[in-house]
């Protein structure tokens, strides 16, 4: 009889990592003397439903589990504390960098706090107001509105959750992560996809805190900034100047690295809760009440006519304010993996939500509150702005946009493009380069062009891209928690070996590529004709593109689970007597 600890085994057809056990065991006379018997006792804090477990196996990697009283409990595994990663062999310089490898505990330091400052830099900006008001111009009620926002939030809480358990285990990046999914080659793919997503944003981003500098400068200069139009890109010499300006402020932020990216968040989260309080105060006390928007009636559903109006509204709706945040719930990881406790992400993403629901009440309320101040509505936070007249309200109000267009940029788009960038080149490419390179595409992108209406910034951009993050984390959630069980063999993540467990074919993941390009494929008529080069399209290819990443994410992750498991299954060998003798 003897003592040993035992961090993974196979419960119910899973991987499933549980620590510490103390486990006793004795050989049992089997004709194959390497069969063993093991008595486990869970030795943790939490309660466990199953106190004692027995374990049949030949061996290492395919034992079988019986509970001996009640059953065991997932999600403990779930929630456990990671234990320090450990590559057991040198990774191959193609695929690692230090922004690449895993992080150990100890330079771990995002806390519950550090997610819920990280979300308020995210929320509290032009985006979220101006979303706020999209919603609105397109014919929900303020109370409609915000239910929209605070749904949408709701059900992206659970990719959010899932997506992040593997940063915190392994402390890897989602380009990673990917590779388990999609090939140690493959994984390009979708590391790709998200980084351009993210260098749009940061141009939109950049985009609009340019805009507030110069809505600044035009103040303090009583109009007299240059007019001088540059007619083949839609805008003038003066905001180009002050586009770049802030350009390049944001390179300075983020020559710090990730660190400069948490305490720049940390330090103006109080700032900016202060910020939009003193705002929505402000619309309050000079409109004397928050206006006739959010007092008027909202739209009865109760006809069938109504019903329908409102659905054909509600979904795109919906749809765009899940894609709104799909891009960081995509790689949430690159996060996550600087968190000590998988605790810490789950309690900080409930903060998303919350946040989104009252900056979304700010912007509307603010902006009916516009109507009366200043005889029209006025939805753009810029250009009213531009009509609180005054320096100081000026500046302190261009001062709170800058920030929080600062918090939102340097930590929701750098951080994936600069990562996935790194993945496909480590050698050339380091968090700083990448970064960099994030910039100058996002100028590339012309982001002043999805600004133009409320309908080309929802149906257009947050949907159009949906339709690709989606279908990657459909594919990527299925692959870590059905198909390996959230147990990544991390050797074989940072090898380029076409014995490793991630090489599949020549380094792709051929399921998981057909399944991310037929999930897409549906919607191309719907983005086609949003954009208006396609004029007829079978309503139901509209409804699948109203709804993209819902679509996506269920009809890639089914197709993926399809390809990857029912081959599995039909491959497997028969059951011998042994089989059945070892688990009764």
């Amino acid at each position: 009889m003897g003592q040993l600890r035992v961090h993974t085994f196979d419960w119910s057809g899973g991987w499933v990592r549980k620590s510490p056990w103390s486990v006793a065991y004795s050989r049992l006379p089997f004709a194959d003397s390497r069969n063993l018997c093991l008595k486990l006792q869970w030795h943790t804090s939490l309660p466990p439903p199953c106190k004692e477990l027995h374990l049949y196996g030949k061996g290492r990697g395919n034992e079988r589990i019986s509970c001996a009283s009640g059953s065991a409990s997932f999600l403990p595994a779930l929630i456990s504390p990671p234990e320090e990663p450990v590559l057991k062999a040198p990774p191959d310089p193609a695929l690692a960098n230090r922004d690449l490898l895993p992080i150990g505990l100890s330079e771990r330091n995002f806390s519950v706090w550090d997610f819920w400052s990280l979300w308020v830099g995210l929320v509290v900006g032009v985006p979220t107001y101006y979303l706020a008001g999209s919603l609105v111009e397109l014919g929900l009620s303020w109370w409609q509105g915000i239910a929209t926002v605070v749904i949408g939030n709701i059900l992206l809480l659970f990719p959010l959750f899932l997506s992040g358990h593997a940063g915190v285990k392994y402390g890897i990046p989602f380009p990673v992560i990917a590779r388990a999914s999609f090939g140690v080659r493959g994984a390009h793919i979708p590391a790709v996809l998200r980084a351009l997503v993210a260098c749009g944003w940061f141009g939109i981003q950049t985009w609009l805190g340019g805009q507030g500098i110069h809505v600044l400068f035009n103040t303090l200069l009583e109009g007299r900034l240059s007019s001088c139009s540059i007619t083949f890109l839609g805008t003038t010499l003066s905001e180009w100047v002050c586009f770049f300006s802030f350009w390049l402020f944001q390179i300075a932020i983020l020559w710090d690295g990730v660190d400069g990216i948490r305490k720049f968040e940390k330090y103006c989260a109080p700032l900016l809760i202060v910020m939009s309080v003193a705002l929505l105060t402000w619309a309050y006390i000079t409109a004397g009440g928050f206006g006739s928007a959010l007092l008027a009636p909202s739209w009865s559903i109760g006809s069938a006519m109504e019903r329908r109006r409102f659905w054909k509204v509600f979904f795109p709706a919906l749809a765009a304010n899940i894609g709104f945040w799909s891009t960081i719930s995509l790689n949430i990881s690159d996060f996550t993996r600087h968190a000590k406790h998988q605790v810490d992400p789950i309690l900080g993403h409930t903060g998303l939500p919350i946040f989104m629901g009252l900056f979304t009440f700010l912007g509307l309320a603010v902006t009916s509150s516009s109507e009366i101040i200043f005889g029209r509505v006025i939805s753009n936070p810029i250009e009213l702005l531009g009509q609180i007249g005054g320096v100081l309200p000026v500046i302190a109000s261009v001062l709170g946009l800058t920030l929080a267009t600062l918090t939102t940029n340097v930590a929701a788009n750098v951080m994936a493009s600069a990562n996935a960038l790194a993945n496909l080149s480590p050698r050339i490419f380091s968090f700083r380069v990448g970064a960099i390179v994030t910039a100058v595409i996002g100028v590339i992108f012309g982001p002043w062009q999805f600004m133009k209406s409320s309908e080309s910034f929802i149906s257009t951009w947050l949907v159009g891209y949906s339709a690709l993050l989606g279908p990657l984390s459909g594919i990527t959630l299925v692959d870590y928690y059905i198909i390996q069980k959230t147990n990544l063999d991390l050797d074989a993540l940072y090898t380029t070996n076409p014995n490793g467990k991630y090489w599949y074919t020549q380094g792709y993941n051929l399921s998981a590529i057909a399944a991310l390009f037929l999930a897409v494929i549906p919607c191309i008529p719907g983005f086609l004709h949003t954009i208006g080069l396609l004029k007829e399209v079978p309503i139901v290819l509209l409804a699948m593109y109203d709804n993209a990443w819902m679509f996506g994410f269920i009809a890639a992750g089914l197709m993926y689970w399809a390809m990857v498991v029912v081959p599995q299954f039909w491959n497997r060998r028969p059951a011998t007597s042994e089989d059945g003798q070892n688990s009764n």
